[in-house]
């Protein structure tokens, strides 16, 4: 059954070790003045200020996977949790949750228009921002995907693909001979870690 392309960015499911994930989350900072939006399972950047924002794809390496903030909200006059970071309304630095663990396991859908297939398992890729919208305003979801026409043994690419996702039987994204499939991914290129693929 082909799969349909309904990105939900980088998922946390797990981790290397095999043990309950517990996701690594690290409390970092969004300046007030960062206008670009960040999503749940968009991939971050720290910069030089401190600040983490949204990742570019390419040799740019990667702090971790924002999973949500909290901020002074200005329209609202009180503090507020959301899955995503709109671009305004913050009164004061926005603190952000990200998963920075290297061992942390990502579930994302492919982009492209072949499947991702079992000989490119242990190989790197970048990230793509999602289009035509980065993400979902009503649930704070992003819609990046993992970019197959990156696929390279590259040290410098974003994510290590670990596995291919084919359960449960039949789901959106389990079909490993179709384009858009679902995969089980690493950071690869990120601040605590940089492997060159097999």
């Amino acid at each position: 059954m082909p799969n349909t392309l309904a990105p939900f960015g980088f998922r946390p499911v797990g981790n290397l070790d095999g043990f309950a994930p517990t996701y690594g989350h690290t409390r970092k900072l969004v300046s007030p003045s960062d206008t670009t939006p960040i999503y749940t399972g968009d991939p971050v950047t720290q910069l030089t200020t401190g600040y983490v924002t949204l990742s570019t794809a390419g040799s740019n390496q990667i702090h971790g996977i924002f999973v949500g903030c909290e901020y002074l909200s200005t329209s609202m006059q009180r503090k507020v949790w959301k899955a995503y970071w709109p671009g305004s309304d913050a009164t004061g630095d926005v603190l952000a949750q990200v998963i920075s663990d290297p061992k942390v396991l990502f579930r994302v859908q492919a982009n492209g228009s072949t499947p991702i297939g079992l000989a490119d398992i242990g190989t790197n890729a970048n990230f793509a921002v999602g289009t035509p919208a980065q993400g979902n305003t009503a649930s704070g979801i992003s819609y990046a995907t993992l970019n197959q026409g990156s696929l390279s043994t590259n040290a410098t690419l974003q994510f290590r693909i670990v596995a291919l996702v084919q359960d449960p039987p039949g789901d959106n994204g389990t079909d490993i001979t179709a384009a858009n499939n679902h995969v089980l991914v690493k950071l690869n290129n990120s601040d605590f870690n940089v492997a060159a693929g097999i």
